[in-house]
């Protein structure tokens, strides 16, 4: 796992290893408190309320959704601020909506609360690929894809580990645990900010342009970017569909047995935290960042038309030929992730990466939103037609994105293989 860490991002020095590290920290720590809230999210207000789960769903989304805007100021801001203070206060903002969430009694201090811990996870979003992607440029601006993948398996291990932490709490069953988990987790969201503003350095911020040059103003006439953010709608479809469709599609739609979506999805998580940065080293070496999201694509349409052939499958063989649909999905969104955030970063104006990162988010935004709609209503009509969607959807992404290739940024490789040697020789002397 080390000799990944360091092939992976960087050259392995102390330098390197002193900028990288504090986020990394930060990212997991933060992570670990959305883990540890995830599993008692809905149960947690069912306890303390009278109201009932559709009436919380309800609100729960109400609140989230009036936080939408949210990206819009936060570029903005980014662009003139910086992205690390943005990002320690958008944890800090979470971690005191966690702490609201102690004293919710009904539907409005239930709003409240969902209101100001979503604020600060839109804050968050909208401004820590910026960072992530300032301090790769600090490094080295070829390892930026590998800085975005270690972020990632950073931010699986910590999700996954704080989901583990709170089972494990839950199956005690006492009534103070619920109030016990909630201060752990707001407790880390605060420590991740601490992390940020006393341990992450500092990188140079270029300036915003002059007024009339930046802003979602020239955001919108930009037309290849728009396209972007429209073609990674269609992957981050793909990417939020395996936990929402498949328990469901396992248990009702294949007959399966009701134990096998956790480890599926536990299997997910342990490949996405171990493996995504020598996936993102091997599709580096080999294609850029288009066609690495080109063949994400590829894969996951695979995915999708995998998972509809399932029902055709004899009971015996379903449970092994899932490993292999999930292994499928993986792959695609290990090779994804850190391609289009990259290329995202790349693409925008200096002075503007603030703005434009805060804007590609609506692409998960867009697809959060989408998902759940669009596999209800599918699967509600025929078992397999989400899949076939999907299937069309993840294809029509290839083909836009193809398009697509010849109207952004060229992208220079050079860096990249100035990193790979540098990482190849560290590799010789480990």
């Amino acid at each position: 796992m080390h000799g990944v860490a360091r092939a992976a991002v960087g050259d392995g020095t102390g330098h390197n290893g002193s900028r990288r590290w504090p986020l990394l920290v930060a990212v997991a720590v933060d992570s670990l408190g959305t883990g540890l809230y995830l599993p008692l999210s809905l149960l947690y207000f069912l306890r303390v309320t009278d109201l009932d789960l559709a009436a919380i769903g309800v609100l729960v989304s109400v609140g989230t959704a009036l936080t939408l805007p949210v990206p819009l100021v936060v570029g903005r801001l980014v662009d003139r601020v910086g992205p690390r203070l943005v990002v320690a206060g958008g944890q800090a903002v979470q971690g005191f909506g966690f702490l609201l969430y102690l004293a919710v009694s009904g539907a409005g201090s239930l709003v409240t609360a969902v209101l100001v811990a979503s604020v600060g996870l839109r804050v968050y979003w909208s401004s820590v690929f910026t960072l992530i992607a300032d301090q790769a440029d600090a490094e080295d601006a070829g390892a930026k894809d590998h800085w975005f993948a270690r972020t990632g398996m950073m931010r699986e291990t910590g999700a996954g580990g704080g989901a583990l932490l709170a089972g494990a709490v839950l199956a005690v069953g006492s009534a103070r645990v619920y109030d016990r988990l909630i201060i752990a987790s707001a407790l880390a969201f605060l420590a991740a900010a601490l992390v940020v503003v006393l341990a992450v350095p500092s990188t140079p911020h270029a300036p915003p342009p002059v007024e009339g040059s930046s802003g979602y103003r020239v955001l919108l006439r930009d037309r290849p970017y728009l396209a972007l953010i429209g073609t990674c709608t269609i992957f981050a479809l793909c990417s939020t569909f395996l936990a929402l469709s498949l328990p469901v599609y396992v248990v009702q739609g294949l007959s399966g047995p009701d134990w096998a979506p956790g480890p599926l999805l536990a299997l997910n998580t342990l490949l996405l935290a171990t493996c995504t940065a020598a996936v993102t080293r091997f599709v580096r070496r080999r294609c850029t960042r288009v066609r690495a999201m080109v063949w994400a694509g590829g894969l996951w349409a695979l995915w999708c038309a995998a998972s509809a052939a399932a029902a055709l499958l004899p009971s015996r063989a379903l449970v092994p030929f899932l490993v292999a649909v999930v292994v499928c999905y993986t792959v695609a969104e290990m090779t994804y992730g850190p391609a289009s955030n990259a290329l995202a970063a790349d693409a925008a104006p200096s002075g503007s990466r603030g703005t434009y990162l805060a804007a590609f988010q609506y692409s998960f935004a867009g697809a959060d939103i989408l998902a759940p709609a669009l596999f209800g209503l599918l699967f509600s009509h025929g078992h397999q037609l989400p899949w076939l969607a999907v299937g069309l959807l993840a294809s029509l992404g290839v083909v836009l994105m193809l398009r697509l290739e010849h109207r952004l940024p060229r992208e220079d490789r050079t860096p990249q293989r100035k990193t790979d040697i540098r990482n190849e020789a560290q590799e010789s002397k480990a």
